[in-house]
């Protein structure tokens, strides 16, 4: 699922390891953010169905709390994401200094 290497990443010249982390980060949470997105909108549109067919209500709104959930889910992940992102950024720093 991940791109982490068995080495310790301190044998690659000049922090180049930690931008490696760090694009990946980047990535990962620019992926979240889409996915936070995305369930979001489908949260917004089982809401909609649900008023417009009264019928299905009940199994459009479980839609819609699931899809918000999972779009809360995600939003988290991509701040954490985004802190990873810092952190290794700042590891990239420090390592070029040295």
């Amino acid at each position: 699922m991940g791109r982490h290497s068995s080495s310790s990443g301190k044998t690659e010249a000049g922090g180049e390891q930690y931008r490696k982390e760090e694009k990946h980060h980047k990535h990962m949470e620019k992926l979240a953010k889409f996915g936070a997105v995305a369930a979001g909108a489908y949260a917004r549109h089982e809401k909609h169905k649900a008023r417009k067919d009264p019928e299905h209500a009940r199994s459009h709104k479980m839609k819609e709390k699931i899809a918000a959930t999972v779009a809360a889910g995600s939003a988290g992940f991509a701040i954490h994401e985004h802190h990873k992102k810092k952190e290794a950024k700042k590891h990239a720093r420090h390592a070029h200094h040295h």
